[in-house]
């Protein structure tokens, strides 16, 4: 097998156009991606964000491109790794799958070691004359980067016409190299991940198709925001795949991340959506529905969350004539709890005394209830109230508290709690750490039926599921709890009174509960 060095630059390629003997190494590749994994020092698998495809995710991916009018394909498989994303597109091509005379692949791969393997995966398509297979080891980020900047000693690559992709999982510093490189194409976002499949659509052609597998993080929260409007505004989403599991599409690589498969094509108009859903990678009970755009992205929506609806069915929030309030109609807010404690570690205290006020954390609630002081809590329990830290206190009084992380074994993403002046007799301020997001009126306490009526709303069934429909990991931002949909004042605190009386959470509500919360 021939490799090149090109006289314009200092990458490799290795042109694979030989012919070779043999089947497809892919056939067998699943125990090989398990065997080379486990060989990767975790080190390094951290530094480039790795994670490996499965065989069937892998084939399941290149199965979602539709067909379309060519006789010449160039596909960009991006962060390649060992090939199964491009041997997957191969092997659909070889089978008839689709109607190209000709496939040039560039396959980037920025780990030299991984490339004996890469070349090992594509090397039985050299066979086919109509094949050329690029393996390259230049940075994919700097080099998408300079070819659409038109920098002047750039290599100027291809318009794609396909592009397959598992990239990088690596968060990246709003001070990085990689941060400036990507602002010169008008590109702002804080993960390679996200990174990537902005300039793999960029580098596509008019109608060109993109397939990625990638965290379900994009699909809401501030950071990404700038993320979704990139894509939205250059591309029809296609189709989209939710893994109804967290642990189980990279198992092998111990991921906790909830994971989508998103087929996107530039240039498309909208239409309606695909969305399927599998438990696994398996695909063995994998359902597809169809939706309106209007349930992906909401109309009006200025944050253009993601929606991943699960049910043909109108969920009871959807359908409820009264759910449509913003916390700005109600009159109240929500806001990170401002007490960050690393930066204010001078001033904490394990135990309260004459100087301090209550210091809240999200392990001081058990449903509820509060747990404080907490002398096994491995946090402190108070801030000392002075002139460095009264701006970040709010007035003791009724606060409705929801956690901004959920453990890994908890059932619920959204876990609300109740802060009563009562649990703090001898205290005229609180402080709450950064850990919590807290409602409030204008940083005073809510009315105390307000704060159990909104409570008893936030830990219902039917706000977790429709959370989840949009939120795919376990943190819940305050910008995630401004843009629910709430029954109005009136209504909260009449489910607040209801909450009150019954002395334990209200799981679940009926349309006509949450129409007449009274009842």
């Amino acid at each position: 097998m021939k490799i090149n060095k090109p006289i314009y630059g200092d990458h490799v390629i290795a042109t694979l156009g030989k012919k070779i003997r043999g089947t497809s190494l892919f056939l067998e590749g699943e125990p090989s991606r398990l065997t080379i994994g486990k060989r990767i020092d975790p080190k390094k698998k951290s530094q480039y964000g790795q994670f490996f495809t499965q065989t069937k995710i892998a084939r399941f991916m290149a199965g979602l491109f539709p067909q379309r009018a060519g006789d010449n394909c160039r596909l960009l498989d991006a962060g390649a790794g060992i090939g199964s994303l491009s041997v997957a597109f191969l092997e659909r091509w070889t089978a008839g799958g689709f109607d190209f005379q000709h496939v040039e692949v560039d396959a980037f791969e920025i780990d030299e070691s991984l490339h004996p393997h890469l070349i090992q995966s594509l090397e039985d398509y050299g066979r086919y004359r109509n094949v050329v297979s690029n393996i390259r080891s230049d940075d994919f980020v700097h080099t998408a980067v300079d070819s659409l900047s038109g920098h002047l000693f750039a290599e100027a690559l291809p318009r794609y016409t396909h592009a397959i992709l598992n990239p990088p999982y690596k968060k990246i510093r709003s001070n990085s190299l990689y941060r400036s490189a990507l602002r010169r194409v008008g590109i702002e976002t804080v993960n390679l991940y996200s990174a990537f499949v902005a300039l793999s659509l960029s580098l596509l052609e008019n109608h060109g198709q993109l397939t990625a597998i990638v965290p379900r993080s994009f699909c809401n929260g501030p950071y990404y925001r700038p993320f979704r409007e990139y894509v939205l505004e250059r591309a029809a989403i296609l189709q989209i795949h939710l893994f109804a599991s967290r642990n189980k599409a990279f198992k092998d690589d111990e991921v906790l991340q909830e994971n989508v498969i998103v087929a996107l094509e530039r240039g498309a108009r909208q239409g309606d959506v695909t969305v399927t859903t599998s438990t696994d990678g398996s695909f063995a009970d994998m359902e597809t529905n169809r939706y309106a755009f209007d349930r992906i992205v909401f109309p009006g929506d200025p944050e253009r969350f993601i929606h991943v609806p699960t049910s043909p069915e109108f969920s009871i929030l959807e359908r409820s004539r009264v759910i449509r309030f913003t916390l700005d109609d109600i009159g109240i807010q929500v806001s990170t709890g401002p007490v960050v404690d690393f930066r204010l570690r001078e001033h904490l205290r394990d135990m309260p005394d004459a100087d301090t006020v209550p210091l809240l954390y999200p392990s001081h609630f058990k449903g509820q209830t509060t747990d404080w002081p907490n002398p096994e809590l491995k946090k402190p329990n108070a801030i000392c109230r002075n002139a460095q830290t009264e701006k970040w206190l709010y007035p003791n009084g009724f606060y409705c508290v929801v956690r901004r992380f959920s453990s890994k074994e908890e059932r619920r993403r959204i876990v609300a709690s109740v802060v009563t002046p009562d649990s703090f007799p001898n205290a005229d301020a609180l402080g709450f750490e950064n850990h919590l997001n807290v409602f409030h009126e204008g940083k005073h306490g809510l009315p105390e039926p307000l704060a159990h009526g909104l409570a008893a709303f936030l830990n219902t069934t039917a706000v977790d599921e429709n959370f989840r429909r949009f939120n795919g990991h376990t943190q819940v931002n305050a910008t995630d709890l401004r843009l629910i949909k709430y029954p109005n004042k009136e209504s909260l605190i009449a489910l607040g009174k209801r909450a009150m009386q019954r002395h334990g959470p209200i799981r679940t509500l009926t349309a006509e509960q949450l129409e007449s919360p009274g009842v």
